[in-house]
């Protein structure tokens, strides 16, 4: 008994109706942000005080979350790649964690930490008198925590398919360790480093979760445009949505720089 194959046009028929309904669905939302409201609103929320200093704000902690990201977790990634240790799944899987826990759990937890009675945040309180809480501080380490793991799974994953023969002709060479990162590594995964260190800086740049529970709402201190859409949407539902048309065309800019790292292909 044989069986007859199907035919190939009304699979890639169903195929194209549940791949264009699933980009109706992506785009649908963004569609009603731009006809909600006028190109004037967005230009009036763009030169209000408010929303520049909550901008420039946005910028200064997403940026800096992205360089701390950067310097903590670029030899993060390197040793989950290259160095054999004990624990290092367990290493991995603290890495990953941030980027599946709700925002508001992340908050929570960094409370417990770094707050005011935290494992960290009372000795730092009661030995140097630095308070960590509901501070400028406290939005970076937010936005550290959720963004990091962006950078070090995507470097990770470069370094994994990088040909370790390569670091070994540097090693027989006589370069150290750090030579041979500097002059071979890098160069060889830098379209990931520069993917994987942009999205960490989106993810910085749209937190919310983290930022609200752990570092506040404060207008000038730890308001990022985020919280501003937030305040906005129970005062002024339009101001809302031009605030957050300000943050989509912040997206779309990374998107378009990123296109030949992330659409090769189309």
């Amino acid at each position: 008994m044989s069986l007859k194959p199907g035919r190939p046009g009304h699979a890639n028929l169903a195929i194209g109706l549940l791949a264009g309904a699933a980009v109706v669905f992506f785009a649908l939302p963004l569609v009603g942000l731009l006809v909600r409201v006028a190109p004037a609103e967005v230009w009036r929320q763009l030169t209000a005080p408010a929303v520049q200093t909550a901008l420039r704000l946005s910028l200064t902690v997403s940026l800096t979350a992205a360089g701390l990201s950067l310097l903590l977790g670029l030899p993060l990634a390197y040793a989950l790649a290259r160095l054999p240790f004990p624990g290092r799944g367990l290493a991995r899987a603290l890495v990953t964690l941030p980027m599946v826990l709700p925002p508001v759990v992340g908050g929570t937890a960094l409370l417990a930490a770094f707050g005011r009675r935290g494992l960290l945040g009372g000795p730092l309180e009661h030995g140097l008198g630095v308070i960590l809480p509901y501070t400028t501080g406290a939005a970076v380490l937010a936005a550290t925590f959720v963004a990091a793991p962006f950078l070090v799974i995507t470097v990770e994953g470069a370094l994994r398919g990088l040909d370790p023969r390569l670091e070994q002709a540097a090693a027989t060479l006589g370069a150290s360790r750090l030579r041979i990162v500097a002059t071979v590594v890098l160069p060889a995964i830098r379209p990931s480093l520069v993917a994987g260190l942009a999205l960490c800086w989106a993810r910085a740049l749209g937190e919310f979760g983290a930022t609200i529970t752990f570092a506040g709402n404060l207008q000038g201190r730890t308001q990022t445009m985020p919280l501003a859409v937030y305040e906005a949407l129970h005062t002024s539902p339009d101001g809302a949505v031009a605030l957050s048309l300000i943050l989509l065309a912040v997206s779309l800019a990374l998107l378009a720089a990123l296109r030949g790292h992330f659409f090769k292909g189309g």
